[in-house]
């Protein structure tokens, strides 16, 4: 699976939405700095726009979870994929509400709750880094469907993930 640009639910015309610097900041500003369990994890935004986002997250020795090979505990690759589904969500919200300014979109991610999280482990966790990615398949009026890839620093797909939201 890898994501694509064509169209999905909030950018009808099927190009992304690039946001303004002022979203984006405010977005970072939330998923970085004020969901104190993402900086725990070291989770960091690489990339955002209305069809996909990406992060990143480096290995660090807190992060183990099998000791005799420094493998990343399934536990990071699980919260950090549920993070990410979110932070897609928050971005298709943002792209469906072009019309309103950055701060009154960034205030309707206060609803925003994970209500079925699936993740499927297909590699041991292994790397000086991990590149998270999301996409959102659906936007309802109050739930959401994304998908979620976590990969290796060698490009290998080492987990994907599948996550329904809350939005309203």
């Amino acid at each position: 699976m890898s994501f694509s640009n064509t169209s999905k639910e909030g950018h009808a015309s099927g190009a992304p939405i690039e946001f303004e610097p002022e979203f984006v900041t405010g977005l970072k500003k939330v998923f970085e700095e004020m969901v104190v369990f993402n900086k725990v994890l070291g989770l960091r935004i690489t990339q955002i726009n209305s069809a996909e986002v990406r992060g990143r997250i480096d290995m660090k020795p807190e992060l183990v979870g099998h000791f005799s090979f420094n493998r990343i505990h399934g536990g990071v690759i699980s919260a950090g994929l549920d993070a990410m589904g979110g932070l897609a969500v928050m971005a298709a919200i943002g792209a469906r509400h072009m019309d309103e300014t950055p701060l009154q979109r960034l205030q309707r991610f206060a609803k925003l709750g994970t209500i079925d999280l699936r993740v499927d482990y297909l590699r041991p966790g292994i790397g000086e880094y991990f590149e998270l990615r999301a996409e959102v398949m659906r936007l309802g009026s109050r739930v959401a469907s994304t998908r979620m890839e976590f990969w290796g620093a060698d490009g290998k797909l080492l987990s994907t993930g599948a996550g329904a939201y809350i939005v309203s």
